[in-house]
């Protein structure tokens, strides 16, 4: 399994959660059914927009993606979070930290 760091963990203009890895890419990530894509330009996988799952939940389904193409994504210190809300943040600190 391959280790790679989160770089950030944002939601963009469109309201979708992204997570861009520091030095991965995942042109191919789609091929695992998940719903999870990559922005080849931006670098960054992306979730839906929510409906019935919480951005936590696809959180836990974009790293499930990328360990399904045997890559684990860490959060370190110097992941950036962009425009999460303080309580997600709490809760996605507090389910990685559990994860690790």
């Amino acid at each position: 399994m391959h280790i790679d760091k989160i770089s950030e963990i944002g939601i963009d203009h469109k309201e979708r959660l992204y997570i861009r890895p520091e030095n991965a890419e995942f042109p191919y990530i789609y091929r695992e059914a998940m719903e999870v894509h990559w922005n080849s330009e931006a670098k960054f996988l992306y979730s839906p927009k929510p409906r019935e799952w919480s951005y936590l939940s696809w959180l836990k389904q974009m790293l499930c993606a990328t360990e399904q193409q045997s890559y684990k994504l860490i959060a370190t210190p110097e992941t950036i979070f962009t425009n999460i809300p303080n309580e997600l943040k709490k809760e996605i600190h507090a389910w990685l930290s559990a994860k690790a």
